[in-house]
C-alpha cells in the first residue's frame, strides 16, 4: 500500500511535474509499453550514461508503474539529448542504489533521495538510435 508521501508524489508528477516535462525535447525519457494497455508510456527521468548503458534509480523500486511495466517487458527506449536509443532494461536489485545516486546527476538525485521510499537501480543495456 503507498505512503502518504508516495500518494502526494504520483499525484504531483502524474498531473503537473510529467506533462510539462514531456514537452522539453532534450528531456531524458523512458518508454516502456504499458502492461495492460500495450501502448507506449513515456516517463521523464534522470539518469547518467556509462559507456552503451543507462543507469537511473526509481524512487519507489517495484511498486512504480514504469517498473512494473518493465517486468512485462523489458523492451525500452530512452531519449538521451533528443534522440530515442532502444534497449533492454534491468532491474538491479544488489546495487547499492544511495551510492548510486551520488553517482547520477545532482537535480534528479534530490528528488529520489528526498521522496524514495523504496530505490531501486535500474540499467538499460542499449541497442542503439531508432
Amino acid at each position: 500500500m503507498p505512503t502518504t508521501s508516495e500518494t502526494i508524489t504520483n499525484f504531483f508528477q502524474k498531473r503537473i511535474a510529467n506533462p510539462l516535462m514531456r514537452r522539453n525535447p532534450f528531456q531524458t525519457l523512458l518508454e516502456t509499453t504499458g502492461r495492460k494497455s500495450g501502448e507506449p508510456r513515456r516517463t521523464p527521468l534522470g539518469g547518467k550514461l556509462v559507456g552503451n548503458q543507462f543507469w537511473f534509480v526509481s524512487e519507489f523500486g517495484e511498486r512504480s508503474q514504469y517498473v512494473r511495466n518493465i517486468n512485462a517487458d523489458p523492451h525500452v527506449r530512452v531519449r538521451l539529448r533528443g534522440k530515442w536509443h532502444a534497449g533492454t532494461a534491468h532491474l538491479v536489485p544488489d546495487d547499492d542504489a544511495q551510492a548510486r545516486l551520488r553517482e547520477l546527476p545532482q537535480f534528479n538525485s534530490v528528488g529520489v533521495r528526498t521522496f524514495g521510499t523504496n530505490l531501486l537501480t535500474v540499467r538499460v543495456d542499449l541497442d542503439g538510435a531508432s
